[in-house]
């Protein structure tokens, strides 16, 4: 019986003389090439000789690496999304206001922009041309993360500091979508740092959910 082989970097070709710590080192550089060339030109714009292009070597060498662009996908992808519901769900576990969650949840969730950008713009925009089980294995990782905000916020509305009359569903899409506005302008705009953009957007959230003074 034949088993399908998980999608991970294959060091095929590899020479034997190569130590541990150079295989790693080069695995690394060709994944942050090929995120690198799916952020900027999209998943159906991008090659693996865009990639080899980045990285000044043959296409031919890549495949030591990865089997397909589609499997360059799906690593890209994984690592884009990986540490978001463990961030969130520590985030929650914190015994502060839900007013203070919500500025702690805007803040992991927009760290990531800072040193791998390109995965997470990857992830965000170029999942849906995963193959079908990685989606499937993606879509459950961000459900439960939506899962996580929606919990915060509900727990908000249930102790009385944010509105009675909010949707925890809905607000939890309106700080995913704000966040990840984020991804599309924020290389564009040098001067924003991640954690001033962070602080504004959170603001704005919590004028709109928090509740009413008179």
């Amino acid at each position: 019986m034949k088993t399908r082989r998980k999608p991970e970097l294959q060091v095929v070709g590899t020479s034997p003389r190569a130590s541990a710590p150079t295989q790693r080192r080069r695995q690394s550089e060709i994944l942050d090439a090929a995120a690198k060339v799916f952020a900027e030109r999209g998943y159906y714009g991008a090659s693996t000789q865009d990639i080899a292009d980045v990285l000044g070597i043959r296409q031919a060498s890549l495949y030591y690496y990865f089997s397909s662009k589609e499997i360059a996908l799906e690593l890209v992808c994984m690592k884009g999304v990986e540490g978001f519901f463990e961030a969130a769900s520590e985030v929650a576990s914190r015994k502060i206001s839900a007013a203070d969650k919500v500025r702690g949840l805007v803040e992991a969730h927009l760290a990531p922009l800072s040193d791998r950008a390109d995965f997470v713009k990857t992830f965000l925009n170029e999942r849906q041309y995963l193959p079908s089980a990685s989606r499937k294995k993606v879509g459950k990782l961000s459900r439960a993360y939506e899962k996580v905000i929606e919990k915060v916020i509900a727990e908000g509305v249930a102790s009385g500091e944010f509105r009675k009359t909010l949707d925890p569903r809905l607000m939890t899409l309106a700080l995913l979508g704000m966040c990840k506005s984020v991804s599309v302008w924020m290389g564009k705009e040098e001067h924003y740092q991640v954690p001033e953009v962070a602080e504004q957007y959170t603001r704005i959230l919590l004028a709109g959910i928090g509740k009413k003074r008179r």
